[in-house]
């Protein structure tokens, strides 16, 4: 498993940068003042160069909602019990969530994966996709998560589910999540990789009071603590065995192998972001594939992606999960595409060039 996990992360190229000046000479040339449409001709931009030149496509779009549950639930660490996992799950399949509005609103494919829920398979549906690694994550405050092995299934679901897409004609995938106490394993995984510390990260998650964070907050660094082996040797794949989440590996390899197919990737919230930040770690060059759909409303999202060095593309207070951001991000995406294919250059519009 590890050998498959190492060639496709061999296989993922950096972007080619001599692409850039082709899409903005290109862009620089539509009827308008250079550069007037800010972060739409960056997103532009981004698309066509991933895309390796020629008409930049969006669609057909997918978001894959991943879900699994988590040992550590049994600390306290959430307002909302874990069999709410499975109810969601079946709330998706049931088209009622916000992942369902949205998707149909924007007229997104959406897949559901079972990657790790308690308790036994759901009912057959033609979008819920079976790959369960294991019933739930172990409780990572009192030893790992995950062991490797299991991990490695997780992040090769990732690239499968990744794969699929590429031979189904998919462009741009979104990631997903369902997991009732997940945020407390994703502020784990960042605490580990980028040195910070779980006092200023921990927040509310689906509502906790100021002083169930503080619990929260201590259930963490005990995690920290007691997988310190895993933390220090700062190797990524065995902080996200001894800290990560079934669904968060999965997300790992889905942004692994869409990088691998030069596929965008609209990475969602707090705990996508965890999941791209494990990814990145094992792979630098993923990032040119990924743009971060929106700034989290959960309070360490900010200090997760100034550590990253990167830039959400939307501030609306989300914190809902299930991919609901990258939904609406990919609505601004395509927006963006739109501009570089159907605006008018000044020589086809009669128009003198604007400075």
């Amino acid at each position: 498993m590890k050998e498959r996990l190492s060639a496709a992360i061999a296989a993922i190229c950096p972007v080619d940068p001599a692409l850039e000046p082709l899409a903005r000479h290109h862009l620089d040339n539509l009827t308008k003042p250079r550069g007037s449409l800010g972060v739409l001709e960056n997103l532009a931009a981004k698309v066509f160069c991933i895309q390796g030149g020629g008409t930049p496509v969006v669609d057909p779009a997918r978001i894959y909602t991943v879900a699994g549950d988590h040992g550590v639930t049994a600390e306290g660490v959430s307002a909302s019990p874990q069999e709410v996992t499975r109810q969601m799950v079946l709330n998706f399949l049931n088209g009622g969530a916000g992942i369902n509005v949205l998707t149909r609103t924007y007229g997104i494919d959406l897949r559901v994966v079972d990657a790790g829920c308690a308790g036994g398979t759901f009912p057959e549906h033609p979008q819920l996709i079976q790959r369960k690694v294991a019933p739930g994550t172990a409780n990572l405050a009192v030893g790992p998560a995950m062991s490797e092995e299991q991990c490695l299934s997780a992040l090769l679901l990732g690239l499968d589910l990744a794969d699929a897409a590429h031979a189904e004609g998919v462009r741009v995938i979104g990631t997903g999540e369902m997991g009732i106490g997940n945020t407390t394993p994703s502020t784990a995984m960042y605490c580990a990789y980028f040195g910070l510390e779980p006092e200023e990260l921990a927040g509310p998650g689906t509502g906790l009071s100021p002083q169930a964070v503080e619990r929260k907050a201590a259930v963490i660094r005990r995690a920290l603590s007691v997988n310190a082996a895993a933390v220090d040797s700062g190797d990524p794949l065995r902080i996200l065995a001894a800290l990560g989440g079934y669904e968060i590996a999965t997300l790992a390899g889905l942004i692994l192998g869409a990088a691998k197919n030069r596929c965008l990737v609209v990475v969602d919230g707090f705990i996508s972001t965890a999941a791209y930040a494990a990814a990145w770690k094992m792979c630098p060059a993923a990032e040119d594939y990924c743009v971060f759909s929106h700034a989290s409303a959960e309070p360490g999202h900010g200090r997760a992606m100034q550590a990253m060095g990167a830039t959400p593309l939307l501030h609306l207070g989300l914190r809902l999960g299930e991919g609901t951001g990258a939904a609406v991000a990919m609505g601004v995406l395509r927006g963006a595409v739109n501009i570089y294919n159907e605006m008018a250059s000044f020589e086809q519009a009669g128009v003198s060039v604007v400075h």
